[in-house]
């Protein structure tokens, strides 16, 4: 199958890392995986702050690629022309102006993947984009949910529950899985590297330092360790961004000697940073599943997450890690303390969050759910 792919938040080789960027990737990955011929459409990012006027130019401008990239196909021998349209991540910050028009002139089925709608967004700044991403999930075949959570909106628009598909988030993770088996020589490069006593329990954390929901959840982690100094561990902080400043004061009370900034980590080495520590731990606020909490299970790790958003949907709770009512500095403590306290719990967590990310959250199975979908959608009236 000829598939058009477009993922208007951020473009699969954008050059800032990002679970965005990750997912757009995989998703890549796993239409290659399936046998699909895959052509990036086009690399208009239409995310928008909140500027009504700069949401206006974008779908004028949309409108204008979209016509062009018309006329391209147009001039294309049937047999080389799109047979179906991916979108990856469409919302009101972010809305497809390309999909639905090109969709609907090639008369081919369009495809939304991790769309979501919040009707509070219809007159505020992002009413725009908000009518935009409500019309683009209108005109979609089929929208693919990874995140359980975004069903609600959606069926607020979407009157037929038929058109969105679940889909569990997914990776490749046979990296991950070779760090782990390589765990001791990860371990002892960053005891080296960073001066780390191996027989105190790393605790891990991989995500960009933003303002807003990212910011949020390193101050709250910070004050759930301030709860467990009594305890011997070190924090590992792979991250970098406009927040870093932020970020650091908010961990300047747990002492230098706890804590280590690892900076960005390149995809290449993530997974022996992940292998190499003891527990995962994030507060997850306000975040749709993400993607460093599975990548931390593939690596054999167990988690400590907030149980926000779809996080549920990767984490086995008392299986593979621990889910914590939201925003619960207390609870949140408590957990850590418990996986701190037990470490043949954290290694039977860390074999089942290994076995149940190859069983269920693998790229082979990613790539047979998406593909059928596809079919599905293909073979569908439009």
């Amino acid at each position: 199958m000829r598939v058009a792919f477009h993922a208007p938040l951020k473009p699969p080789d954008h050059p800032v890392p990002s679970g965005d960027r990750t997912v757009a990737r995989l998703v890549l990955a796993a239409l290659q995986h399936a046998g699909h011929r895959v052509e990036l459409a086009s690399r208009l990012r239409t995310y928008d702050s909140g500027s009504a006027t700069r949401q206006a130019r974008l779908a004028a401008l949309g409108e204008r690629l979209a016509a062009r990239l018309l006329r391209r196909y147009g001039r294309m021998h049937a047999a080389a022309r799109p047979e179906i349209w991916l979108t990856y991540h469409l919302h009101h910050k972010a809305p497809d102006y390309l999909g639905p028009p090109i969709a609907r002139g090639l008369g081919i089925p369009y495809v939304a993947i991790e769309a979501s709608i919040a009707a509070k967004q219809a007159r505020g700044p992002w009413a725009v984009g908000h009518e935009a991403a409500r019309a683009a999930i209108l005109a979609a075949a089929r929208i693919i949910t990874l995140n359980p959570a975004d069903r609600t909106g959606l069926l607020t628009v979407v009157r037929d529950p038929a058109r969105l598909v679940d889909m569990r988030p997914f990776l490749d993770p046979s990296p991950f899985r070779a760090a782990h088996v390589a765990r001791a020589g990860h371990r002892e490069a960053l005891a080296h590297k960073y001066a780390l006593d191996s027989d105190a329990p790393w605790i891990a954390v991989a995500a960009m330092m933003r303002h807003g929901d990212k910011l949020a959840s390193y101050r709250a982690l910070s004050r759930a360790l301030e709860a467990v100094l009594d305890r011997p561990w070190y924090f590992l902080i792979a991250g970098d961004g406009e927040a870093f400043l932020e970020v650091r004061d908010a961990f300047v009370s747990l002492g230098p000697e706890r804590t280590r900034f690892l900076g960005r980590i390149g995809a290449d080495d993530m997974p022996g940073f992940l292998a190499a520590c003891d527990l995962f731990a994030w507060p997850a606020w306000r975040e749709a599943y993400g993607m460093a909490l599975l990548e931390a299970q593939a690596a054999g790790l167990p988690v400590v997450a907030g149980d926000e958003g779809g996080v549920s949907a990767i984490i086995a709770d008392g299986a593979t890690g621990t889910l914590v009512p939201p925003r619960d500095d207390g609870a949140f403590a408590r957990a850590i303390r418990e996986m701190l306290d037990d470490r043949a719990r954290r290694s039977a967590m860390g074999q089942a969050a290994l076995a149940r990310v190859a069983a269920l959250h693998g790229l082979a199975a990613g790539a047979r759910t998406l593909d059928a979908i596809l079919q599905e959608a293909l073979q569908s009236p439009l």
